[in-house]
């Protein structure tokens, strides 16, 4: 267990939780179908195919809804009981996200939870383990590195 985990502080949490749900869950949505959508399996989208999904930032008070539905993921509505809720901190999400910490030891010390459909927990983990993706880098957002990569004239020039 990381002994400087970092947890958002109960104020901030209070704050992000007035935010509207359907806004964050449209741009996770967004954020996975650029990151994942080519890179699942068609067995593995069929099993998504209609699912409920709710990834549930603890400390943060957010969640994010989405669905796999017409070969892409979409916002859903926080209504009604998902078929799958993944919940952590956004300190242990990024950890994941950076590939510092294995899902596994996140969910044996009590850190990652799930709830809802096992079998659909160990699809989307296993899936996800499979899948070579570059490691997130959240210095790779910061606006002077975003701003940087932006020519003057309009032209944007890739990294």
């Amino acid at each position: 267990m990381t002994p400087n985990r970092f947890v958002l502080p109960e104020p901030v949490g209070k704050l992000l939780s007035l935010l509207p749900v359907y806004p964050g869950s449209f741009l996770f949505a967004t954020g996975l179908n650029l990151a994942l959508k080519s890179n699942l399996p068609a067995d593995v989208q069929q099993s998504l195919s209609g699912k409920k999904l709710r990834i549930k930032v603890t400390d943060a008070r957010l969640s994010f809804d989405f669905l796999w539905s017409g070969g892409r993921f979409v916002a859903g509505s926080n209504q009604g009981e998902p078929d799958l809720t993944i919940g952590a901190s956004a300190h242990d999400f990024l950890l994941l996200a950076r590939r510092q910490e294995d899902p596994d030891t996140l969910f044996f010390s009590r850190r990652l939870s799930m709830e809802g459909d096992t079998e659909l927990g160990l699809l989307v983990k296993n899936t996800l383990d499979a899948i070579e993706l570059p490691v997130f880098e959240l210095g790779k957002l910061a606006p002077a590195r975003v701003f940087g990569r932006i020519k003057p004239g309009g032209g944007n020039e890739q990294s």
